[in-house]
């Protein structure tokens, strides 16, 4: 989720938080039939205990010598209908210390919706030493997402990289991206109806149960607060130690999460630009409200007139700010962000921003990046962002609005998400239409309310962090009821990582079940 955090960085873009959905009541137009199972509507039956994971070897490359993986079939529908079977990818890496002293298993979600699971802890499960030393640390490819049934839209979501150029104006985006739908339906098979968190909840008990588990201990960052919180709340005495980072919504609207993304990005960049003025060779000077014109201006000049990039890709305005948003992920990039900036203002070469998150050039057909695993299609973190993020809210427009309709809803809107932000808030404005033509999503994550039984969670919320705002960390701490929350007054989004004194709160009460009553802070600056 963090640029700091263990991650690949082909499946870094995807931990950005996109809220995809809808906002006001003409944004949505002729919608698809509600699909059933994407809800808890009916209480699914006690599922059959899962057969035991055969642990072998990885499929991903390069992995920790000692970890192992194997996979674990799940139903498709848990409420029971048979509708088949999908098989989830599952990495476990055993507890280095002594067996007297090994806790159980720690499941563990790096974000997403569309992340991995599997390569992100084979990639650096060093961040997790101290835990492992106690616990076998375990991650899993949700459903739809990477070697877990992968969804895909045959490599036509929106907002891709590549530089390729994007349709213009709402009657162009509203039948791209009903034409998206319809193909990652065709493409992504029986499994796409049922990829939203409830199921992959549900599907967590399920692994909890194959584990010889108790209880589940789990340990979630940005889109994993919003798994773990569904899964306190369906299953609140399974649920063991619990800790959420990087604080997700339970209760915005989606298109409400897309204006307070684009205003946490923005005061990232603020702080960033601040660091910025404190160097000696800082591009844009001093004085940081011009600086923030700059970084403006930037933008509104390459939309107009992009730079070409490294194998010939052009390198737009918008290309610009997805960079930067991935930067300020991790305050350890922003001294490559600066230099970056440096280079594309006094020499016109983007070479260092597409390095930290440009388009990037497709892989061949049916391989995914970077690993060469044709299973995997290069979409996928993609469309499995939308397909879940949708599948997450209930909230749809006027069925009869048409393309006028909703011309004049975004027009309505566009001052309101520029005065957000004017570098980040365009690209997230158009962002809640992504769930035109799609069916409506589950009620039952924003109707979670103190749910009875639930024990004690930790949280974690970072002050400067540009995916999810604090505010969310506070309001989600009101909705769980059961919580203490550890204020980060830091940069950067989660604080695991970045911040020792978090670590020591989230290590001592996963390992020794110490939580104090309230908030507590850790500074900024460690």
């Amino acid at each position: 989720m963090h640029r700091s955090r263990p991650a690949a960085r082909s499946a870094s873009r995807a931990r950005t938080r996109i809220a995809a959905g809808f906002v006001g009541t003409a944004l949505a137009g002729a919608l698809l039939a509600a699909v059933p199972g994407s809800g808890p509507a009916r209480t699914p039956a006690r599922t059959p205990a899962p057969a035991p994971i055969q642990w072998g070897a990885c499929p991903e490359q390069p992995a920790p010598a000692d970890l192992r993986c194997g996979t674990l079939t799940v139903p498709i529908d848990h409420s029971g209908a048979t509708k088949g079977t999908v098989r989830l990818a599952v990495a476990r890496l055993p507890a280095t210390g002594p067996a007297g002293k090994r806790i159980g298993s720690l499941v563990l979600n790096f974000g997403g919706p569309g992340a991995p699971g599997v390569s992100t802890l084979a990639a650096d499960p060093n961040a997790f030493a101290e835990l492992n030393k106690r616990y076998d640390l375990v991650a899993f490819d949700p459903r739809g997402v990477g070697h877990s049934a992968p969804v895909t839209c045959g490599g036509m979501t929106q907002g891709g990289g590549g530089g390729t150029a994007a349709p213009t104006g709402p009657a162009a985006e509203l039948a791209a991206l009903r034409a998206e739908a319809k193909r990652c339906a065709l493409d992504s098979g029986p499994v796409l109806p049922y990829v939203g968190t409830v199921s992959v909840a549900r599907d967590m008990d399920l692994l909890r149960r194959a584990l010889g588990e108790d209880k589940l201990d789990y340990l979630g960052f940005s889109y994993g607060t919003r798994l773990g919180a569904v899964y306190a709340a369906l299953f609140p005495r399974r649920t063991g130690r619990m800790v959420l980072d990087g604080v997700d919504t339970l209760t915005e609207p989606l298109g409400e999460q897309a204006l307070l993304s684009a205003v946490g990005q923005q005061r990232a960049l603020d702080g960033f630009l601040v660091w910025c003025a404190h160097r000696q060779d800082c591009v844009y000077g001093t004085n940081t409200r011009t600086a923030k014109e700059k970084v403006q201006a930037l933008v509104t000049r390459l939309d107009a007139t992009p730079l070409t990039g490294e194998g010939g890709l052009r390198f737009t305005g918008q290309d610009v700010a997805d960079a930067i948003g991935i930067a300020l992920y991790s305050r350890k990039a922003w001294p490559a962000l600066a230099d970056a900036l440096a280079l594309v203002e006094r020499r016109g070469d983007p070479v260092g921003l597409m390095q930290l998150g440009g388009p990037e050039e497709p892989p061949p057909p049916g391989e995914a990046p970077g690993t060469g695993a044709a299973a995997v299609p290069a979409d996928n973190a993609a469309a499995a962002l939308v397909a879940v993020n949708c599948a997450d809210d209930p909230d749809r427009g006027d069925a009869k609005a048409s393309p006028a309709d909703v011309a004049r809803e975004l027009e309505a809107l566009q001052p309101v998400f520029l005065a957000a932000s004017p570098i980040f808030g365009p690209r997230q404005l158009m962002t809640v239409l992504a769930c035109y033509g799609r069916p409506a999503g589950t009620g039952f994550i924003r109707g979670i309310d103190r749910p009875a039984g639930i024990p004690r969670i930790l949280l974690v919320g970072t002050r400067g962090d540009p995916a999810t705002p604090y505010e969310w960390t506070e309001e989600t701490a009101k909705r769980l009821g059961n919580t203490v929350v550890v204020d980060y007054k830091g940069d950067g989004h989660t604080g695991y990582v970045a911040s020792r004194c978090v670590q020591g709160y989230v290590d001592h009460f996963l390992i020794d079940g110490r939580l104090p009553s309230g908030t507590r802070s850790c500074p900024a600056g460690e």
